[in-house]
């Protein structure tokens, strides 16, 4: 069993470029053994703790403001294989996208994360459908670097802070909006953004959050991701059209890396 994650007391920020939690554990850095075994990312990767210039900082806030950044639409994946995870995201490299999210809707989920995290460190790869704190610690355990989820709870949050996990929490509502705010979450998946009342919705969130950052995932597309992306309050998008269940059975990774450039080029 591994051993559980170094807990750090108060974080700095985090550069584009974003070792995993676990990377960092097995690194051997923690506060009370701040030495590290040979590189297994560069160190310069983070900016350090300000707390313990030694430690690299991983902690949610700082990464989670740097995933818009590295490109405007986030994969919602779905792999039911193992051996498609690393060329579908060697494809989705090649098109520009750096931050690939892979949902836990299949048993071979958390392994495809694994195999990722492991093959392709310059892949920010996180874990979606979290939806308990057990979840969470396994999405840590495959090498998540931050967590989706389709909903919030406080337990969630608190599990995720506890453990280290950056979270992205879904919310539909201004109530659950508040409930994230008052767990010091402002950057949020609004999920099922079409269903969930789409771009008017946002717009009216917009009036009595101002500071809140969201992530609209669910019935975007290609199409109207950049009437999404066009709202002040919508940092980046989420959306499945990139990974297609039939190119991905087929093995058609240029047809996906074809998919990123085209949404890599959204917000160009």
């Amino acid at each position: 069993m591994r051993p559980g994650p170094a807990r750090v007391p108060c974080h700095g920020a985090v550069s584009a470029v974003l070792p995993s939690a676990r990377d960092i554990r097995f690194a051997g850095l923690t506060p009370e053994s701040p030495h590290r075994d040979p590189d297994p990312f560069p160190v310069a990767a983070c900016l350090p703790d300000p707390c313990n210039p030694r430690i690299p900082s991983i902690m949610s806030s700082d990464l989670l403001a740097t995933l818009p950044s590295l490109g405007p639409v986030i994969p919602v994946i779905v792999l039911q294989r193992v051996e498609d995870a690393v060329p579908l995201a060697e494809a989705l490299l090649a098109g520009g996208v750096k931050v690939l999210e892979v949902t836990l809707r299949t048993p071979a989920a958390l392994a495809c994360i694994e195999a990722i995290a492991k093959a392709l460190p310059e892949a920010v790869v996180g874990a979606g459908t979290i939806r308990s704190a057990a979840d969470a610690q396994a999405a840590l355990d495959a090498g998540s670097r931050f967590a989706v989820s389709p909903g919030y709870t406080s337990a969630i949050g608190a599990e995720c802070r506890r453990i280290g996990l950056p979270l992205l929490p879904g919310v539909a509502t201004a109530s659950e909006v508040m409930a994230a705010n008052a767990d010091g979450l402002s950057f949020l998946k609004f999920f099922p953004a079409v269903q969930a009342g789409g771009l008017p919705m946002l717009k009216a969130l917009a009036g009595p959050f101002p500071d809140v950052g969201f992530c609209p995932t669910g019935g975007i597309s290609l199409e109207s991701a950049p009437q999404f992306l066009a709202q002040p309050n919508v940092k980046v998008v989420g959306g499945s059209w990139l990974t297609p269940a039939d190119a991905v059975a087929a093995g058609d990774w240029g047809r996906i890396t074809a998919l990123a450039r085209e949404a890599s080029a959204l917000r160009g």
